[in-house]
């Protein structure tokens, strides 16, 4: 392998090219953020390529930005990209995580210290 092919290194061409070189999403989505199809992308849409297609097709069922992530082998920030494409599309709806519990609710804290003292 000489030095130029390090320069071509497809896990980094890849996912770039595939955002069309943007890395910001256009909407904020954290690793444990759901997506779910809303509308199914036929293929005939303009401006969707096949992972688009692919995301779409996973969310039949709500998944997680990491599980997508992780069952088409790409980087997180590429697909919080191609989400944000297809929620800007109208392809796709988000959850966002709801906490358990207000971490400013003193209640919380009072039921963390009740649990350690009685250890």
């Amino acid at each position: 392998m000489n030095s130029d092919d390090s320069l071509y290194d497809e896990q980094v061409v890849r996912p770039y090219v595939m955002t069309r070189g943007r890395t910001e999403a256009r909407a904020k989505l954290d690793l444990i953020t759901l997506a779910v199809t809303v509308r199914p992308a036929t293929g005939v849409e303009i401006g969707l390529d096949p992972e688009h297609l692919a995301i779409a097709r996973l969310c039949r069922r709500p998944l997680s930005v990491a599980e997508i992530a992780a069952h088409l082998d790409l980087p997180a920030g590429t697909v919080r990209v191609l989400l944000g494409d297809l929620l800007h599309g109208g392809f796709i709806a988000l959850q966002e995580p709801q906490p358990e519990v207000d971490v400013l609710d003193e209640r919380m804290y009072r039921a963390v210290l009740d649990g350690l003292r009685a250890l």
